[in-house]
């Protein structure tokens, strides 16, 4: 243990001195131009700052610069690095109270709050930074990258993001002229809109080597007529969240007399990749390009780089019969690809919900393949997925156990859990937001012999005892059963049923179990101490994985658990507050309030205890909501209650009351009516 402790302080002692050292005093004063034209003199490197930016968010975090910000905007908690952060609001109606009290020497803003900052000019230090296209994103990380010394991941993170970029040019070149097709992005929820001619977004589509539309005008959004849209006959059409309003409209006269919506071309992407210019425009695309011409990325005859290993890096996994661990990056078909391989002294039986039950194994692996190779694993399918990818990792697939997911290796978690000389350890990875689903409740679209695909989302456990076949069996359950706690101790929303059901897992969650060895255990389940700690390293691993890959903790804000409903905000925002840009951002501050936080999250659980029948009488649900309005107003407030479509009563009655009690108190401002109790925030 003492020579242990020694190694581990060399090594400590190697990294800092090998570690990238701060900018250098001579880098200040520094002094460069903001977005708006603003020269900005900085005499000292930012040591707290408020990030209003999503975008600029986004950079900090990727170059390392996380404890420099101290508040953001709750569009920005997905971030792991977000966790403890002060939310400030949302980007377009910041709390500028909120943003005082944290004393920031450097706010980070965009052109769409410029205005709200007005009360802080003159106190501190506002940046405008909006960048309008894929260069000026790549200036603004490397401005960062100065600002707080962290030019040398600044440089990575751009140098990645290029790669990407001259990669998607050299795939798409094969591509002839007359086969490149017209994409369009369309925006909006009442009306088709689209980005200007000038817009980041129009870039994305012809650096996808697609032909994009001209409108003849500039701007983020312009109103597109039917008249536009008919003539322009997109082939391929996408958008992001709230943009699925749309489809009703889309799959409707005369809007439905185009090419995309004829052949079902209609696609939704995450809306942090293609609503900002920050550090994933290489990595959006090739996921687009990659969509768009599927034949071609698809297609194993095209690729343009030779498939194998690019690099190694240990893990530490702790068990006698395991010879190494790794995560191993390789380029496959193209793209990189990253492999959690754990390689054993000796031949394993393992039990897999991939494979089912497998003998001879020497190596356990977990293999990520990202967005623009999921139409060709599709393709292939299981084997031929295998075929290809162990024999770009020099892996023997007749001795080789692998799952595969599309969450990133990066963000892996390996947890061990102990008891006296037992032990477990396992690797989960996790993804959770894009097929999360409830099972008995939500529908199984696929039938397997139409298609077949991957698993993904996925758990390896490995134990320093010798499981027999029992034990294993009972282990995959076990871990099943750790797994559906942990999401529902998160809170995860199924993807497809969000507003009335949590999820219980994916829709391609495996489990694989290894034999291990030492002394032998027959029994796996909740009352064994082996089951225990198979379930509690699970459950802390699935955790720690969620947080990593998806920024869900149990603590993020209101706004985002509303909006894993398929409740945004802004929409509730046009029911109950008629569109009032005052109202709503007064909600918003509201919201930031842990009491009125803590009703709607209240009325969230009551919400799910209704939707399962385990309330019998919800009528007490309307007297709380009035006593909150009336909190609010400061004199009694019947709450307003509407039917909203895809909102649960409960939740409707929950928002009626925020905005009920507002309504109240600034009809009373406005009539010079004194409050007559308490209002305002909570204690």
């Amino acid at each position: 243990m003492k020579t242990k402790t020694l190694q581990r302080a060399a090594a400590l002692l190697l990294l800092l001195l090998l570690a990238p050292a701060a900018a250098p005093a001579r880098d200040y004063p520094l002094v460069f131009t903001d977005s708006a034209g603003v020269e900005t003199r900085l005499d000292e490197r930012p040591r707290r700052v408020v990030s209003l930016s999503p975008a600029v968010t986004e950079m900090l975090f990727r170059i390392g610069a996380a404890d420099a910000v101290a508040g953001i905007t709750y569009h920005d908690t997905s971030w792991p690095q977000a966790a403890g952060k002060e939310v400030v609001g949302g980007f377009v109606s910041p709390d500028i109270e909120r943003i005082e009290a944290l004393a920031p020497d450097l706010v980070f803003h965009s052109a769409l709050n410029r205005e709200a900052l007005s009360p802080l000019r003159g106190h501190t230090t506002l940046v405008n930074l909006s960048a309008r296209t894929v260069a000026e994103g790549f200036e603004e990380i490397e401005l960062l990258g100065r600002i707080f010394g962290r030019e040398q991941e600044a440089a990575a993170v751009v140098a990645e993001q290029r790669r990407l970029l001259e990669l998607t040019a050299r795939k798409t070149a094969l591509i002839p002229a007359e086969q490149r097709l017209r994409v369009m992005r369309i925006m909006g929820r009442e009306r088709l809109m689209a980005p200007g001619d000038d817009s980041f977004q129009n870039e994305y589509i012809r650096a996808a080597g697609a032909i994009a539309p001209h409108w003849g005008r500039d701007g983020a959004v312009v109103p597109v007529s039917a008249q536009e849209w008919l003539a322009f006959d997109p082939q391929v059409v996408y958008g992001c969240g709230g943009d699925r309003a749309l489809l009703s409209i889309l799959h409707s006269e005369p809007w439905n007399g185009v090419e995309a919506v004829k052949e079902g071309r209609i696609y939704f992407f995450p809306c942090e990749l293609t609503c900002r210019v920050s550090t994933h425009a290489g990595y959006f695309t090739a996921w687009l390009a990659a969509t768009v011409y599927e034949d071609l990325f698809a297609g194993p005859g095209n690729t343009v780089l030779p498939a194998g290993v690019i690099r190694r890096r240990p893990l530490s996994v702790e068990l006698p019969y395991v010879e190494r661990a790794e995560l191993v990056e390789s380029d496959v078909f193209d793209f990189r690809n990253k492999t959690l391989v754990v390689t054993f002294s000796e031949p394993m039986e393992v039990l897999s919900t991939l494979d089912g039950p497998r003998s001879g194994v020497t190596a356990a692996a977990n293999h990520y393949f990202p967005p623009p190779a999921w139409g060709l694993g599709h393709r292939l399918g299981v084997e031929g997925l295998r075929r290809e990818t162990l024999a770009a990792l020099g892996l023997d697939p007749a001795s080789t156990a692998v799952l595969f997911t599309g969450a990133d290796m990066d963000d892996a978690a390996v947890v061990t859990e102990s008891f006296r000389e037992m032990e477990v350890t396992v690797v989960v990875t996790a993804g959770v937001t894009g097929n999360a689903m409830r099972m008995g409740y939500d529908e199984g679209a696929f039938y397997e012999p139409e298609r077949r695909g991957p698993g993904t989302v996925n758990i390896i456990v490995m134990t320093n005892m010798r499981l027999t076949g029992r034990a294993m069996a009972r282990a995959v359950v076990t871990a099943t059963e750790a797994k559906s706690a942990a999401l529902q101790d998160l809170d995860i929303r199924s993807s497809y049923s969000g507003a009335a059901n949590g999820a219980t897992g994916t829709g391609t969650d495996n489990v694989m179990v290894v034999e291990g060895r030492g002394p032998l255990v027959d029994a796996a389940g909740g009352h064994t101490k082996m089951g225990e700690l198979i379930a509690r390293a699970v459950r802390r691993g699935v955790m720690r994985a969620v947080e990593a890959g998806n920024g869900l903790r149990a603590d993020r804000p209101v706004f985002r658990r509303l909006r894993e409903r398929g409740i945004e905000f802004h929409g509730l925002c046009s029911v109950f507050g008629g569109g009032d840009r005052r109202l709503c951002a007064e909600a918003e501050r509201l919201l930031l309030d842990p009491f009125y936080a803590g009703f709607v999250e209240s009325m969230l659980a009551v919400s799910d205890g209704v939707e399962r029948g385990l309330v019998a009488d919800s009528g007490s649900v309307g007297d709380w909501a009035d006593a909150v309005a009336a909190r609010i107003a400061g004199r009694p407030v019947r709450a307003e209650a509407v039917d909203v479509p895809g909102v649960p009563p409960v939740l409707s009655r929950a928002v009626g009351a925020i905005f009920s009690g507002l309504a109240a108190r600034e009809a009373d401002k406005a009539s010079g009516r004194p409050a007559a109790g308490p209002a305002g925030p909570g204690p």
